[in-house]
């Protein structure tokens, strides 16, 4: 049956009935997909219009390329590339130990640290201490948690870390075109700035809740966010069909960002309500996230901090989500981070240079 589902937007499509000539609207809401036929608002079924809506859901995901970015296997010999190495003692020191390799051709000793040469600790321990604190630990108490692993650093050490591997994935990520959808949703966050409030805007995709831009700024209504808007295009190659956030004019100053001579062009919604049809539950349930880990932090110190920018990745690539069916942002925009360590997947293979392999 021809136009027997109508996208409208991201979040409601039309559904033919198969007995009467009409169509059902089927709505995207926090609580699951909600149909305004009578099997689903009198008995509370998933009707199978909601069904078709989620069939197309699955079918639009299967033919979207998939950018993979794989663990690196590094086993070969630094010095002259032979792959016939082999394990020869271990390096202890007061951060960890290492696995020494020699190679058979060369004779040479080294140990393979892709992405982590010349630090003291290994990579195993500077990305848990990673993944600690961006799941909610503070600086303090992922030192006393590495040192209850026989680890040694002092708070300053694992702040220098998240600083150094955060600007080196950031670089790499950012070469990466994320498969995002058509409507967007944007909303600020307060945020304590030595003392001073500050604005954290965000831009978030709809469909895969793939956090695509960030800005702090000083004022809430005020503040112009058109270098929020313009780095989304940048970043995805496209405007949105909808923009969705709440009232504030800079907003809607901002969406002029999307203009286009020919139609059709970027509608913005600007009159939401959190029980409505139309509402923003997305965005501030990420503005949770966020406000979880400044309660940790105490307030931030500087707008330069490296922390928001790495709670981006941290949102996107490294922690599922169970509204996503338990993967992360980045899968459904058409990103596999592969390994169980997905921030050494990342650094390494920031280190090693945007290699990609892709997947049809």
């Amino acid at each position: 049956m021809q136009d027997a589902i109508n996208r409208l937007d991201e979040t409601t499509y039309k559904v033919r009935s198969q007995r009467l000539e009409m169509y059902y609207e089927v709505v995207s809401t926090e609580r699951g997909w909600s149909c305004q036929c009578a099997d689903h608002r009198f008995r509370g079924l998933k009707c199978k219009h909601i069904w078709a809506v989620e069939f197309s859901f699955a079918i639009r995901r299967l033919v979207k390329n998939e950018t993979v970015i794989s663990v690196i296997n590094a086993q070969a010999c630094r010095y002259c590339g032979s792959e016939q190495i082999i394990k020869k003692s271990i390096r202890h020191n007061k951060y960890g130990d290492l696995q020494r390799f020699q190679c058979k051709v060369c004779k040479r000793r080294f140990v393979i640290n892709l992405g982590f040469e010349k630090m003291h600790a290994s990579p195993q321990c500077i990305t848990g201490a990673m993944q600690l604190y961006f799941t909610g630990e503070s600086f303090r108490n992922v030192q006393k948690f590495l040192k209850l692993q026989g680890v040694n650093v002092v708070h300053q050490t694992v702040y220098n870390w998240i600083q150094k591997y955060v600007e080196l994935m950031q670089k790499y990520v950012d070469k990466i075109q994320p498969q995002v959808g058509n409507a967007w949703r944007t909303d600020e966050l307060y945020l304590k700035v030595k003392g001073n409030t500050k604005y954290l805007f965000a831009l978030m995709d709809d469909e895969t809740r793939f956090w695509i831009a960030q800005e702090v700024a000083d004022h809430k209504g005020t503040s112009d966010v058109k270098p929020l808007f313009r780095e989304g295009q940048r970043l995805t190659g496209k405007n949105p069909s909808t923009i969705i956030s709440d009232g504030a004019l800079n907003f809607q100053e901002a969406s002029k960002v999307f203009f286009t001579k020919t139609t059709p062009r970027t509608q913005h919604i600007k009159d939401i309500s959190f029980n409505g049809k139309i509402h923003n539950n997305k965005m501030e349930r990420m503005n949770g996230e966020i406000r979880d880990r400044e309660k940790t932090m105490r307030g931030i110190k500087t707008t330069q901090t490296p922390v928001l920018k790495g709670y981006q990745i941290f949102h996107n690539f490294v922690r599922t989500h169970e509204a996503l069916g338990n993967k992360t942002p980045a899968e459904l925009a058409g990103i596999k981070v592969e390994g169980e360590n997905k921030f050494l997947t990342l650094i390494q293979n920031a280190s090693r240079g945007p290699t990609l392999d892709k997947e049809n």
